[in-house]
């Protein structure tokens, strides 16, 4: 039995990698052409990534940047839309063809390492030289690239989420320093007098509402990782406390009331449409790169960033993280020059000159020499509550999605649990019991699939 489930792995393996290459070769065709060769006596770096419109401009001129540098390869930039972007690297990959490096920002190291898609970056290096950037590295860095004990991902932007919000709010409602309450059930307390409704009891104004059920978890615990054992931690404690307590604000709101809400605003928006800017909320949780808009569209408006505070019992600067990452596929014609290019956007090579990229994207940094580098120095003292999230970074208790191979199903089926208790539908325990129940059948699908994890 074994030996016909080996056989028939291989043969369905066999099957898909073949009309992977034959789709890729087709799509191969629709993908946008790249930019002229400016120096065609060098060795070439295929270079994919998925931003567009300003901040291509700002990736294209990371790419020149590297190409003024040395004389050995030139980056050719390729923006390849975000919709269909994995599929295309995959179907690349599978049809001989991939990029040398590509810049991705969705979890997907481990189901790609799984598939045999990715090289491990920490063998690019020497050992003595990987033991040092693992030392150096920022907690979050090391957890967003790495898997099964390997680099697959070198981080050129953290995204961390933290608090947003106008002291001429709390002010009013009674807090003379303008600082956020020390605890996160004193903040709910606080959001809870800053809520304002109409006569229809219909919400107009919210005063605190954390971003979701995923991203709520690192304030009570580990959220649904162990970091140390590399194991998943679904039906804990602290994930149940977590998910009461949002179950508990959305009963008190209405969790009807806080999605009209919601529909009626473009909580997305880029621009001076972002609804803590329009002053539809008080104190909201973002990410960094919301400091930089505010400069841009609202330089007038007065308001701080602060750390989400820890629950009673709960992790001081805890948070949820992701970012910006490097990959290189198997099948690279040049990974010695995608690893150079990595080493110059990154800061491995030279903190200080990478430091300046880093600010061009309003990203948060790799390691503390590049935060400590005078451009980058410079950039906080330009936005000051910028510092906020910087601070943060050095944090253990900083959390990303669970590195498992199927992180996309678990993410939508932790969204789900969430939905279910604070819609009422269910109460925690069962919503999260039944998460559990669903993370297992889903293991176990694999495992008679012949998945290792």
């Amino acid at each position: 039995m074994a030996i016909d489930q080996t056989s028939a792995r291989a043969g369905r393996t066999l099957l898909v990698l073949g009309i992977l290459a034959f789709v890729g070769l087709v799509i191969s065709f629709a993908l946008p052409k790249p930019a002229e060769r400016l120096y065609p006596e060098r060795i070439p770096v295929r270079f994919w990534h998925m931003w567009t419109a300003e901040w291509k401009a700002v990736v294209d001129d990371i790419a020149d940047r590297f190409n003024k540098s040395q004389d050995k390869y030139e980056v050719i930039a390729l923006s390849i839309p975000p919709s269909g972007g994995e599929t295309k690297f995959v179907l690349a990959v599978a049809g001989g063809d991939p990029p040398d490096v590509m810049a991705q920002w969705n979890p997907v190291i481990p189901s790609w390492v799984d598939s045999g898609l990715l090289q491990p970056l920490d063998e690019m290096m020497p050992p003595a030289q990987w033991r040092q950037l693992h030392s150096d590295m920022y907690p979050i860095a090391r957890k967003i690239g790495m898997y099964k004990d390997h680099l697959y991902g070198v981080t050129v932007g953290l995204d961390l989420w933290a608090c947003y919000y106008r002291p001429d709010d709390l002010r009013a409602a009674g807090v003379p320093d303008d600082r956020l309450p020390p605890t996160l059930e004193e903040l709910f307390a606080l959001g809870a007098r800053l809520d304002r409704f109409d006569d229809h009891k219909n919400l107009t104004h919210l005063g605190f509402l954390p971003e979701g059920y995923l991203h709520t978890t690192p304030l009570f615990g580990n959220g649904f990782y162990d970091w140390e054992s590399g194991k998943l931690t679904i039906y804990t404690p602290d994930n149940l406390r977590a998910l009461q307590t949002l179950a508990d604000a959305y009963q008190r709101l209405g969790f009807d009331n806080v999605s009209r809400f919601q529909a009626g605003i473009d909580q997305s928006s880029f621009s001076a449409g972002w609804p803590f800017i329009s002053g539809h909320y008080s104190i909201c949780v973002d990410g960094q790169w919301r400091v930089e808009q505010l400069a841009q569209y609202a330089p007038n408006l007065q308001y701080k960033t602060a750390p989400l505070p820890a629950p009673t019992g709960g992790r001081p600067l805890a948070s949820f993280a992701g970012g910006n990452f490097m990959i290189i596929p198997k099948g690279a014609r040049c990974p010695a020059g995608a690893w150079e290019f990595v080493k110059f956007w990154s800061g491995i090579e030279n903190p200080e000159r990478a430091a300046e990229l880093y600010t061009k994207g309003g990203w948060l940094p790799l390691m503390p020499a590049i935060t400590n580098a005078p451009a980058y120095q410079a950039y906080l003292k330009k936005y000051p509550q910028f510092k906020t999230f910087v601070d943060m970074l050095p944090s253990e208790n900083i959390q990303t999605t669970p590195p498992v191979p199927y992180t996309i199903y678990l993410t939508d089926r932790v969204s789900v649990c969430g939905d279910l208790a604070m819609r009422g539908l269910q109460t925690c325990e069962e919503a999260l019991r039944g998460l559990e129940k669903e993370i297992a059948q889903e293991q176990a699908r694999r495992k008679e699939f012949g998945y290792a994890d």
